[in-house]
């Protein structure tokens, strides 16, 4: 069956590519039962689809790929999303943090609007339909795609098949091998924004304890890395939160991640109100005095344990190795990266298929012709609070508008 521009999966950036295209006989292939299906658990099921923060910040959020995705996003904006969504009755909620919603906090609605439009496009959608094979024929200038049912051929071919996150979605890196035969690099993947476990975790019944805007410095063979700043979050198996999931691009396994739960600059400063605290409160309970920080009082009470300093040990009774245990666990407290959580839990996929050889003006590739990349299957990835899935729904429509300019 002969179509004009064939789109490999049917996720945001599938579906925002099928709607765009324009005056083609376009199809839609998706190897589940019916579209959209890992769009529908973003955000919990809310969809939290992209971000009111200014553009300019926008760029901020795909660690080094910011470049790459520029032309995409200023091509069609996260105000041309929201606009976009509002124009067809899905009314948008922006949270004080920025974060957008559907008005109703239900990922079906932007689904379904999604959806309804490929239709009003006379987009042809086929699910249950699995690429199995992908070749280009040089003499006809035409892709040949094979299902386990039919086979299609297609002059402009637009492969947006996911990453690797959330597999049981379907997003297993199919879109990898039909990269690799069509020549292209394929970058090693690994699983971001998503939790990281620590060795000799000792916060299991701090679950839900929050951290605002603290500093995370990344060591690595002994060296400082990197450092972050963010909110942060214990779970009864992990450390989460924006500060960790955000950057867990770069966190691997055996780094040392040095936390500091306090408001001073670094361990230093805190030493020397610490030790001015302790100094000055003679008689007051230790634990009284580390009461008037501003850290949640459970911490203080798991962190007094960890340090074998009893409840009612007086600031005069406090030995210099506590003060430099105490010291240490709340402004420089040491975590040894033990792994990153897998793919099952991972909201998105560093890695895949290299930006070197896509055009970022265009999303085609710089090798093949007619071939074009979109969505979480290129080596890009976003922050958390729907910057991936703008980029989806831009990259998406990019390549779209290029193939509607293409002769």
């Amino acid at each position: 069956m002969r179509y004009d521009v064939i789109v490999i999966g049917a996720g945001a950036a599938g579906l925002f590519c099928g709607l765009s295209i324009k005056n083609k006989k376009v199809l839609l292939l998706e190897k589940n039962s019916s579209p959209g299906k890992k769009l529908l658990l973003s955000g919990a099921g809310q969809c939290n689809y992209t971000n009111n923060c200014e553009l300019s910040e926008f760029l901020k959020k795909y660690g080094d790929k910011g470049r790459f995705v520029k032309t995409a996003l200023y091509n069609f904006t996260n105000k041309d999303s929201i606009n976009f969504f509002d124009n067809l009755g899905v009314i948008s909620t922006i949270r004080e943090d920025n974060k957008v919603f559907p008005g109703s906090f239900k990922a079906s609605d932007i689904l379904d609007a999604l959806v309804i439009c490929c239709k009003e496009n006379k987009t042809d959608i086929i699910c249950n339909s699995a690429a199995e094979k992908i070749t280009y024929d040089e003499k006809s200038k035409l892709f040949l795609i094979k299902t386990s049912k039919n086979s299609y051929e297609c002059e402009k071919l637009v492969i947006t098949t996911g990453g690797r996150s959330y597999p049981n979605t379907g997003s297993t890196g199919d879109g990898y091998d039909f990269a690799k035969s069509t020549g292209h690099k394929i970058i090693e993947q690994r699983q971001c924004l998503t939790p990281v476990y620590v060795e000799n975790y000792q916060f299991k019944d701090l679950s839900g304890i929050s951290f605002e805007n603290i500093k995370i410095s990344l060591w690595r063979s002994n060296k400082k890395v990197n450092e972050f700043k963010g909110d942060m979050l214990f779970t009864h198996v992990n450390i989460s939160g924006p500060v960790v999931l955000n950057n867990s691009r770069h966190i691997e396994k055996g780094d040392i991640l040095k936390i500091n739960f306090t408001s001073f600059a670094n361990e230093e400063e805190f030493r020397k109100h610490f030790e001015n605290l302790i100094m000055n409160s003679g008689k007051l309970n230790v634990k009284t005095v580390l009461k008037q920080l501003e850290i949640p009082k459970r911490f203080i009470d798991k962190i007094m344990e960890l340090s074998n300093v009893n409840d009612d040990t007086a600031c005069s009774q406090l030995d210099k190795s506590s003060r430099k245990k105490l010291t240490e666990l709340l402004s420089n407290h040491p975590f040894k990266v033990e792994k990153l959580g897998d793919f099952n839990i991972a909201m998105s996929t560093k890695g895949g298929v290299s930006t070197d050889e896509i055009n970022p003006k265009t999303m085609e590739s710089k090798i093949m012709h007619g071939l074009y990349f979109a969505g979480e299957v290129i080596d890009y990835d976003g922050d958390t609070g729907g910057f991936n899935i703008q980029a989806a729904f831009s990259t998406g429509k990019l390549a779209a508008d290029s193939i509607n300019k293409a002769k």
